[in-house]
């Protein structure tokens, strides 16, 4: 068994250069581009185009996925690695080539799609040439799949899609929709979705309205309504009933790649505010030499470096179990502690910043709503919380005694009988003297 805290140093070096290049080249673009996934713009082709050829000579380039799918292959923990560095920067991912929602339909299609539904949409998805949309929220039931209304019916040789889908990131610009929908009303709620492939330009889609993100100047997030929407019966993504499956496909790596860059947007804060307490000059010293801000400084710096080993323990869990089902509650527990660690260390720059630090000329109230976000996005953190809870108490085995063997009764007890010929002894050595 092997244990290890260090970065082999031939991916250090892409890690090195991955930072310089996200500090110098990609930051910059948030404030001259609207969206990341408006590719069809002339400025966005322009400015990112040759930022993503050096990415991929350098070969960073979806390194999510598998060499066959343009990928390196990397795994978890080096993509941990990375993706902490691509946190520095709303345009990272997509000039990474790791942006989601495509990221996550990108692994749907690789692993369920066929050879002509790879031609179609996942060969472009991975060029960047086209964005993607995961149609699965409700407006009723939020992302609750048991709640979820919106139906496929056969007709023939198509699936026709009647429903409304709510809050789908990247709406706006998508080439094509990944769609939840019932295709069995009747089958256990497990068994009755099913993922279907829906061109954006199909008759009967109509966007009810788009909504923005606090700190994102441009509307992304859609609101679809499906209406007798026709698609091929071969345009499913695997088999009927397997929507929650197929989901789980991009949701596990999904929550993990979330939670990398959540890390690397919290350790921006970080690097800002202690950048500010040793400049600035407050009551005859330092604000860095005095001990309430110290505090605060220590307490961010626990928190990040506690997080980064969880995160770092189940990207490996991960690689090393190639399910994950088997790591289930170890992304559950990152996913709901991802939010609160964003919050709380860019709550703590923000105040150590003063009255700036609440000024649209610092990052760090759109850094808080992003914090929310997070809380909300691929699950709310009490769902998460209850995975956890669940899968740890799953491992324990219920007392079968009105008063439980840990009880300090019972544990003197069994010392007792546990040492009694010893004890016998030593009675029967002190009667003798």
């Amino acid at each position: 068994m092997t244990w290890d805290f260090e970065t082999d140093p031939d991916f250090q070096q892409k890690l090195d250069w991955a930072d310089a290049f996200v500090r110098q080249e990609v930051e910059p673009l948030q404030f001259v581009l609207d969206s990341a996934y408006d590719v069809k713009n002339p400025l966005f082709q322009r400015l990112v185009r040759p930022l993503q050829a050096e990415v991929r000579r350098q070969k960073l380039w979806a390194c999510h996925l598998e060499p066959e799918l343009g990928g390196e292959g990397y795994g978890q923990v080096k993509l941990a690695l990375l993706n902490e560095i691509l946190g520095r920067a709303r345009f990272a991912p997509v000039v990474f080539g790791a942006q989601a929602p495509d990221s996550g339909n990108a692994e749907i299609l690789a692993r369920f799609g066929t050879h002509e539904q790879k031609e179609r949409f996942l060969k472009p998805l991975l060029a960047n040439e086209i964005v993607s949309a995961f149609s699965m929220t409700e407006p009723q039931g939020g992302s609750d799949p048991t709640q979820f209304q919106t139906t496929a019916v056969a007709d023939g040789d198509d699936w026709v899609i009647n429903g409304e889908k709510w809050f789908i990131s990247s709406g706006p610009f998508a080439a094509f929709h990944i769609v939840m929908a019932i295709t069995d009303p009747e089958a256990k709620p497990v068994n009755r979705l099913s993922m279907l492939l829906v061109p954006a330009d199909t008759p009967g889609i109509e966007t009810v309205r788009v909504a923005s993100i606090a700190g994102h100047r441009t509307p992304s997030h859609s609101y679809f309504r499906y209406n007798n929407v026709r698609v091929p019966k071969d345009y499913m993504l695997g088999e009927p009933g397997q929507g929650f499956a197929v989901a789980q496909t991009r949701l596990g790596g999904g929550r993990v790649h979330h939670a990398m860059r959540t890390l690397g947007e919290a350790q921006k804060a970080f690097d800002m505010v202690c950048e500010r307490v040793i400049s600035r000059q407050a009551q005859g010293g330092r604000l860095g030499d005095r001990q309430m801000v110290q505090e605060k400084i220590a307490d961010s710096w626990i928190e990040i470096e506690q997080f980064r080993l969880l995160l770092m323990r189940t990207a490996w869990r991960i690689d090393h179990y190639n399910d994950y089902m088997k790591v289930r509650r170890d992304i559950a527990a990152i996913k709901a502690q991802m939010p609160k660690l964003l919050h709380d260390v860019v709550a703590r720059a923000l105040h150590l910043h003063g009255a700036y630090g609440i000024s649209d000329e610092m990052p760090f109230l759109s850094m808080i709503a992003n914090s929310f976000v997070m809380g909300l996005a691929d699950g709310p953190t009490e769902i998460h919380k209850v995975t956890v809870a669940r899968q740890t108490l799953r491992t324990y085995t219920p007392s079968p005694d009105l008063f439980p063997a840990y009880s300090m009764l019972n544990k003197q007890a069994a010392a007792d009988e546990k040492f009694r010929d010893v004890l016998e002894g030593l009675t029967l050595e002190t009667a003798h003297t």
